[in-house]
């Protein structure tokens, strides 16, 4: 069967699947912001007036990224991959849990933790295999290098990527988000109307909105419940066991 005809698994991911892997959320009662309001760590203005600081913040969470481990949820999604499902992967998360996990199509909307870009073309990317990125790191145009990652304020890139994808979705699963973020939160109206939506949080039943199937389960128990079912029947249904 060729790539293009087979039926296709889009799913947005957000914070509450990594948070699955230790990885410490913005918006939770003792999250990020609790301690580093937004203005100074994450908006263009704050990296104008103190870089340093910004450098800090994110030093801290890549060393957080880099201990965590892909969880059930970000395994089952690669699993599903593996076994001949086409599976496009679209994350709010800065993370590389998704790939590291072994997906192989996916997309940052917000950037990613492990890279540094130039501060005059986003196109100059340059991989952080190891350490951080210190005052005095320039890119090949000699400008100051600082964290590939969106900040509030700031154009989503890879916005028309995502909406392509969610386009062409056969059934869109939505994993671990609060759909309060924009525009991520837009992708959910993007999709045709005769795909079905899932989302998968411990709260879905609070979240979800008309036209969504709600699994109120954490990421790692809701995720590998559904790709079982798909996996066993090779294809992508909503399990009447699951659902009703």
């Amino acid at each position: 069967m060729d790539e293009t005809s087979r039926p296709h698994l889009v799913v947005l991911t957000g914070a509450g699947i990594s948070a699955e892997s230790g990885i410490q959320t913005f918006r939770a009662a003792d999250g990020l912001w609790a301690d580093h309001p937004i203005e100074e760590v994450a908006t263009p203005e704050a990296w104008a007036r103190n870089p340093e600081r910004v450098l800090r913040f994110y030093d801290a969470r890549r060393t957080q990224v880099r201990r965590a481990r892909p969880n059930a949820a970000h395994k089952a999604l690669a699993q599903l991959e593996r076994e001949g499902f086409r599976v496009s992967i679209i994350t709010q998360n800065i993370d590389d849990l998704h790939e590291r996990a072994g997906s192989r199509q996916v997309v940052h909307l917000h950037g990613e933790i492990l890279k540094a870009r130039s501060s005059v073309d986003e196109r100059m990317r340059y991989p952080l295999p190891r350490g951080g990125i210190a005052l005095g790191d320039v890119c090949d145009k000699g400008s100051q290098l600082r964290p590939d990652v969106v900040w509030f304020g700031e154009a989503v890139p890879r916005f028309d990527d995502a909406l392509e994808l969610v386009a062409e979705a056969d059934l869109l699963l939505v994993v671990g988000t609060s759909l309060a973020v924009m525009p991520a939160a837009s992708l959910l109206d993007e999709a045709p109307l005769a795909t079905p939506r899932v989302l998968v949080d411990p709260e879905a039943s609070e979240l979800t909105t008309a036209g969504v199937n709600g699994l109120a389960l954490p990421a790692g128990e809701g995720v590998p419940l559904l790709t079982r079912h798909w996996r066993r029947e090779g294809r992508l249904w909503l399990p009447e066991t699951v659902f009703g």
